[in-house]
C-alpha cells in the first residue's frame, strides 16, 4: 500500500510564489538590506487581535535549510520556467547553517491594535542576502489567518460581554464558554483547524475543534486550553427512529445526566417544538429534574432568532424560571444552544431579541462553525506585507506605493516600530533612526512606549508567549 503525506511540502525553499524566485534580480544595484512590515489596512473591524505569529515561527520559520533542499529548489524552477538565486540560498546552508539571516519584530501576542499600524516588521540582517524579507512573504502573511480569526471570535465577545452584562449575574463565570467552536469540518485543512481553532480559544474556552487544543498545546505550551461535554447528532438521535424519539432522548440522559453535569441533545430531527413541548417538557421532566444535570437543547434548522426565542420559551413553560438580581428570567434545570446560522450578525440579533423578551443571556450558548473559522479572507482586514526601506549604497531609502485607483492601498515609508500609550492604550506607527533596531529611550514622547519586541533573530526565537499571556492581552482590550 502506498502511503502519501504532506512531505512533498517541507522543503522551506519552496515555501513561496513562484515569481518570488525572480525578485532577488530585480532590487536596484547596490541594494544591500530591506525592511518589510506587516498591517491590517481596514477592513470588516476597526482594530485586530494580534496572534499566531509564534506557532508560524515554530512551524514553519524555524525549518533548517539544507543543500538537499537547494537541490531540490533549483531543479524545480528550472523546469517551473523561474530563475533561482542558488548561490544565495548556498550561504545560507553555509554560512548561517541554514537558518535564515533575518531580524521579526511584533507587538506582543493578544494585544488588540487598531487597524492602520505596523504589527510585524521584518528586515534582512545580511547583507548578501537582503532579497530575503522578500521571498518570505508567502509564508509570513498567512499570519492574516489567525489573526482574522482571533479578531472575529474577539468581537463576538464583545456582543456576549454586553448582554451578559445586562442580564446576567454572573457574567465573569458565564462568558469563557458562551461561543463554541463547531468548525472544524468546514475548514480547508487540519493545518487551518489548528490554527484557527487555537485563535478562537485566545477568546473562549468552549470547542469541539481537537486540533486547535493540540496547536495551543504545541506552540504556546497550554496543556488544555479548551473543553467539550458530550452532545448527540442527528444520526444517534434518528437511528432510534422517529417513534423511537423519545427513548434516544431517555438513553442521553442515562448515559450522561449526573449532577453538575451537562449534556447536550439536538432535538430538530423532526419536530423541536414538540420534542420540547411533550418528550423534554412532560415525558422526561421529572428525569432530567432528578438526574441533577443541566441539559442543554440544541436547534440546528429554521431561523436562529425566531427558533431560539420560541425554544426558550417553551423550556420556560415546562421547567420554569428564576429571576436573578437583574430583572431577567434564568431557566431551571436546562438551557440552549444554538449552533446553525451563527454568525456575528445573528448572535447580536438572537441576544436582543431574548433581552427583550426577559430573558437572561446565562438562558443560551452559541456554536460557530464556518463562519468563525472559514467564512473569512485576507481582505476581510484587509492584511499586506509591504517594503518600506531599502538600503542601498549604504544609505537607507523610503519605499512605498501609491496608486492613484486606490488610495487605501497606500503603504507606509521608511524603517518603522510601534509604540504604545501607557495610560491611553492608544497606538502609533512611528519611524526608527537609520540604523536603531527600536527606538531610543530619549526619543519616546512622554506616556509612551515600545509596543514591539524581536522575537526572532537569525533562526532563533527570542520571545515565547504562554497562552495565559495572550488570553490576558486579549480579555483587557489593548
Amino acid at each position: 500500500m502506498t502511503t502519501h503525506s504532506t512531505a512533498y511540502l517541507d522543503n522551506p525553499v519552496l515555501d513561496t510564489d513562484s515569481y518570488k524566485a525572480s525578485h532577488w534580480l530585480q532590487y536596484p544595484p547596490g541594494t544591500d538590506a530591506t525592511f518589510f512590515y506587516v498591517e491590517s489596512r481596514g477592513g470588516t473591524y476597526e482594530s485586530t487581535v494580534f496572534f499566531g505569529l509564534q506557532a508560524i515561527l515554530k512551524s514553519q520559520l524555524g525549518r533548517i535549510v539544507t543543500h538537499a533542499h537547494v537541490d531540490e529548489a533549483r531543479d524545480f524552477f528550472a523546469a517551473h520556467g523561474e530563475p533561482f538565486n542558488e548561490d544565495g540560498w548556498r550561504r545560507i546552508v553555509d554560512v548561517h547553517g541554514g537558518r535564515l539571516p533575518v531580524r521579526i519584530r511584533a507587538v506582543p501576542e493578544g494585544h488588540v491594535v487598531p487597524t492602520h499600524q505596523a504589527l510585524v516588521t521584518i528586515e534582512s540582517t545580511d547583507p548578501e542576502a537582503y532579497w530575503l524579507p522578500s521571498y518570505l512573504e508567502t509564508l509570513l502573511l498567512r499570519l492574516w489567518y489567525p489573526v482574522t480569526v482571533s479578531t472575529i471570535s474577539w468581537q463576538a465577545r464583545r456582543t456576549i460581554l454586553h448582554y451578559l452584562e445586562k442580564t446576567s449575574d454572573d457574567t465573569a463565570g458565564q462568558i469563557p464558554f458562551k461561543l463554541h467552536d463547531f468548525g472544524a469540518r468546514g475548514v480547508s485543512s487540519a493545518e487551518s483547524a489548528g490554527l484557527g481553532g487555537m485563535a478562537h480559544l485566545v477568546n473562549f474556552m468552549g470547542t469541539d475543534t481537537v486540533s486547535g487544543v493540540l496547536a495551543a498545546r504545541a506552540f504556546y505550551g497550554e496543556p488544555m486550553a479548551g473543553y467539550s461535554i458530550p452532545a448527540a447528532e442527528h444520526s444517534t438521535i434518528t437511528s432510534w427512529g422517529r417513534e423511537h424519539e423519545v427513548d434516544a432522548y431517555r438513553n442521553m440522559l442515562r448515559r450522561f445526566a449526573k449532577p453538575g453535569s451537562l449534556v447536550a441533545v439536538v432535538s430538530d430531527s423532526y419536530d423541536i417544538y414538540h420534542a420540547i413541548g411533550e418528550h423534554w417538557g412532560k415525558t422526561l421532566r421529572d428525569d432530567v429534574i432528578a438526574s441533577g444535570a443541566t441539559v442543554v437543547i440544541r436547534p440546528d434548522s429554521g431561523d436562529p432568532v425566531e427558533v431560539v426565542h420560541r425554544c426558550v420559551s417553551l423550556l420556560n413553560d415546562a421547567f420554569g424560571s428564576t429571576v436573578n438580581a437583574k430583572g431577567y428570567r434564568v431557566l431551571n434545570h436546562v438551557r440552549v444552544i444554538q449552533g446553525d446560522g451563527v454568525n456575528p450578525g445573528s448572535i447580536r440579533a438572537i441576544l436582543e431579541r431574548l433581552s427583550a423578551a426577559g430573558y437572561s443571556a446565562d438562558n443560551l450558548a452559541f456554536g460557530m462553525g464556518g463562519a468563525l473559522l472559514q467564512k473569512l479572507t485576507r481582505d476581510t482586514q484587509k492584511f499586506a506585507l509591504k517594503c518600506s526601506a531599502a538600503r542601498i549604497d549604504g544609505e537607507w531609502r523610503d519605499v512605498w506605493k501609491d496608486p492613484v485607483t486606490d488610495q487605501g492601498k497606500m503603504s507606509k515609508r521608511g524603517r518603522m516600530t510601534l509604540v504604545r500609550h501607557r495610560e491611553y492604550g492608544s497606538y502609533r506607527t512611528v519611524a526608527l533612526p537609520d540604523g536603531a533596531v527600536s527606538l531610543p529611550a530619549d526619543q519616546l514622547e512622554h506616556g509612551w512606549e515600545e509596543a514591539m519586541v524581536t522575537v526572532w533573530e537569525n533562526g532563533e526565537l527570542l520571545s515565547d508567549w504562554s497562552f495565559a499571556d495572550v488570553r490576558q492581552r486579549a480579555a483587557s482590550g489593548r
